[in-house]
């Protein structure tokens, strides 16, 4: 989950990787580095910790090199500190590596014996050894990496400079991206289209097994095989310009106040807002022949998913299995004809559920990707692409991402009711209708911060925290509990409020706040029931619901949030900015970083 970047610039690189590295930064932030060429010789400045003690370095102690390479880093093997961080070099040299190498432990013990010394405890180091034993023993620089490849299992996108070559860098991906970028006599390597986006909108982007040998007129890229195959060059949409915070205090807040424009860009895509009807161009699957449909993700990817398994099966009478992707991977669960499997990822790089993916082709099922990143590996693979136009998130835990996901996947299962003959244009219309008033819902939402804030304020001295709802509710609380534990730190469950009294119940006590989604729906009865249970053990109560809901309920509740009424199909999108302030303003009253949380790195690359 580390993002690398690399230049061979008409002038000095060092400033062009710092900001290149910032807009990777939310690949990892453990720590970072750039190391360039100066008269031949290899020159290397790291730090620990953020990105902002590296250019704080650099000011002190300027790098003048004309090639480069830098790394802002997400710790796998061994701890954020600046001697595990990259690039890692010999006196050949320098690398940097996003991925995990499965067999460095061998791989070190070989180098070992062979006398060679390690100043790390990265898998990363391994693979400049053993470029350099390759060229100790006569092999080109090239050539020395492409023997070093072979020897290398797992997951790794890799860039490589050299001692005595100025106009030589070469990039190689297996698993993780790498896309590289063309200038006028100056050519790049990065980890996504945006961290190239300040110098070029040329990009091609590498694909599995991939080897490229790159010099300022050349590219040249070789497949898994050796053979020298050529890429297509795309125009990037990536933005030119580092996304701002604006008026907002972290980027986290921002995002959620885009919701509204992002959630009507989403539906717009697939939707006739005005006419009440699903866009007949946006009409990319026959769902007349799909019997089941399998969907797999990741994290808040997943929960969006639950939420549509409802969607899905009452709308249009679709069978849905949701899977982790993690889990699906290695299961290789059977998969019937008639199967459509969709996969959801904010990134479309996200390790698990690209591994999924590929598992799903290769057993000849039809497979689809909700993506939000169009130049993406998943949206490139899968047969068909479905975009969700959330634009760049920079904040780690997802906000517009997941809102945008939640109104695609409703759009999609509208579409499905009706080519299924489930849902008549009547229906369709009113669907429509629902989901054409979502910015309103979620503008009225976010008019409710000041008040979730105070509630917070309650919330930071806790110790556990209790989720609960039911129906599209339960994701919702699960998504919840994630986002108070990424943020705030403090330890947080969800249940689908049914199962309450078969086994969490006996958590509850007058010191645990429990925060129930429930809007006065079909469930509504139920849940206040599951309600009175807790009551009844003295929890604290934090309720959010509508007027019907705040009017039928006759609990003594500590806090009652007050959403506004609308359909049922909206819920689960608007009730998303409730959990999104509530983990974000308890996060604040700790005074955690709510943009980039301890351990964690937004794209999820490796395993």
């Amino acid at each position: 989950m580390c993002g690398i970047i690399g230049i061979l610039g008409k002038r000095p690189v060092a400033p062009l990787l710092v900001d290149g590295l910032k807009r990777l930064e939310y690949r990892g932030y453990d720590s970072a580095g750039i190391a360039t060429l100066e008269k031949g010789r290899l020159v290397r400045l790291r730090a620990g910790g953020r990105l902002a003690r590296l250019e704080e370095k650099l000011h002190n102690h300027p790098l003048y090199g004309h090639s480069g390479i830098g790394h802002t880093r997400w710790a796998t093997h061994g701890a954020p500190t600046e001697r595990n961080a990259h690039p890692h070099m010999t006196d050949k040299v320098a690398v940097v590596h996003n991925g995990i190498i499965e067999n460095f432990a061998e791989l070190r013990a070989e180098l070992a014996a062979f006398g060679y010394r390690f100043s790390s405890d990265t898998d990363t180091e391994i693979v400049a050894h053993l470029v350099t034993n390759a060229m100790e023993n006569g092999l080109a620089p090239a050539a020395a990496v492409r023997q070093t490849l072979a020897r290398l299992r797992g997951a790794f996108a890799l860039a490589f400079i050299f001692t005595g070559e100025e106009d030589l860098l070469i990039a190689a991906r297996k698993g993780p991206p790498l896309a590289i970028g063309r200038g006028e006599g100056e050519v790049y390597i990065g980890s996504d289209a945006i961290a190239l986006a300040p110098f070029t909108n040329r990009v091609t982007y590498m694909e599995d097994g991939d080897c490229a040998v790159l010099s300022r007129s050349h590219i040249i890229i070789y497949d898994e095989a050796g053979k020298e195959v050529a890429r297509a060059e795309t125009v990037s949409t990536g933005s030119s310009f580092l996304v701002s915070k604006g008026n907002h205090r972290h980027f986290m807040q921002k995002e959620m106040f885009e919701q509204p424009e992002i959630v009507s860009h989403s539906l717009a895509h697939y939707l006739d807002l005005g006419g009440k009807t699903v866009k007949k161009a946006e009409q990319v699957i026959d769902w007349r022949r799909v019997e089941r449909l399998s969907c797999t993700a990741c994290g808040t990817a997943y929960y969006a998913t639950l939420v549509a398994k409802y969607w899905f099966e009452n709308l249009a009478r679709l069978p849905v299995e949701n899977d982790f992707a993690s889990e699906f991977r290695y299961r290789e669960p059977p998969l019937p004809a008639g199967t459509l499997s969709l996969f959801v990822s904010q990134s479309g790089e996200t390790a698990d559920t690209l591994a999924s993916l590929r598992y799903c082709r290769a057993q000849g099922v039809k497979t689809a990707a909700l993506v939000n990143v169009a130049e993406s590996t998943m949206a490139r693979e899968a047969d068909i692409f479905l975009p969700t136009l959330a634009g760049v998130e920079i904040g780690v835990a997802s906000t517009k991402a997941f809102t945008a996901q939640l109104s695609v996947l409703a759009a999609l299962a509208i579409e499905a009711g009706r080519q299924r003959g489930l849902l008549d244009k009547k229906q369709e219309s009113a669907l429509i209708g629902a989901l054409a008033e979502l910015p309103r819902y979620l503008n009225e939402a976010l008019k409710l911060e000041k008040q979730i804030k105070a509630v917070c304020h309650d919330l930071m001295a806790a110790k556990h925290v209790l989720y609960l709802g039911r129906g599209t509710a339960w994701p919702l609380a699960l998504e919840g509990a994630l986002k108070l534990k990424e943020l705030s730190y403090i330890h947080a469950e969800a249940y689908a409020a049914g199962e309450l009294k078969h086994g969490p119940i006996a958590l509850v006590d007058e010191t645990m706040p429990v925060i129930v989604i429930a809007p006065h729906d079909r469930w509504f009865e139920k849940t206040v029931s599951n309600m009175q249970e807790v009551a009844a053990r003295g929890a604290r109560l934090i309720l959010i619901t509508d007027k019907k809901g705040a009017a039928a309920c006759s609990l003594k509740t500590q806090a009652t949030v007050i959403m506004p009424d609308q359909p049922e199909i909206a819920a689960p999108i608007a009730y998303a900015v409730p959990m999104q302030l509530i983990a974000y303003h308890t996060a604040l009253w700790l005074g955690t970083d709510v943009d980039q949380p301890r351990n964690l790195a937004k794209s999820v690359t490796v395993e």
